[in-house]
């Protein structure tokens, strides 16, 4: 009898060792990935950045700078409309930023405010007829 108590008692310390070195297996995971995944992330989240970038080819930005500051050729009449027309949609773009986000944020505030509401403002013609 005293064969039959022990197996079950070494099949426990069994399981146990192995839930151990489960448990060893999946610290040293976690501690790996906390030190991979951060650096992962940010070059992916780079590489996310740089595919919707424009592509430019090296030294056009130096050239548009160059450009603006010493115009030595005359610039079309037509192009300099355009460009004159276009910096000024992106400043009053710019200027009525913070009044789109005070909007933005209002919408949202009534939109929880309602969601807060759940089920007590809807009339009951709105709601769905339970059927089956």
């Amino acid at each position: 009898m005293a064969p039959e108590t022990v197996e079950p008692h070494e099949a426990e310390d069994s399981e146990v060792e192995r839930l151990e070195s489960d448990l060893k297996q999946m610290t040293q995971k976690i501690l790996e990935y906390r030190t991979t995944l951060p650096d992962e992330l940010s070059a992916t989240l780079r590489s996310i950045l740089d595919a919707h970038r424009p592509f430019l080819p090296p030294g056009a930005s130096e050239q548009n700078i160059s450009r603006e500051e010493s115009s030595s050729a005359p610039e079309d009449p037509e192009t300099a409309k355009k460009r004159k027309l276009l910096n000024e949609k992106i400043s009053s773009n710019c200027s009525a930023m913070p009044i789109v986000l005070k909007r933005m944020k209002d919408c949202i505030a009534r939109i929880e405010k309602l969601d807060s509401y759940n089920d007590a403002m809807i009339h009951p013609a709105f709601k769905r007829k339970k059927t089956g």
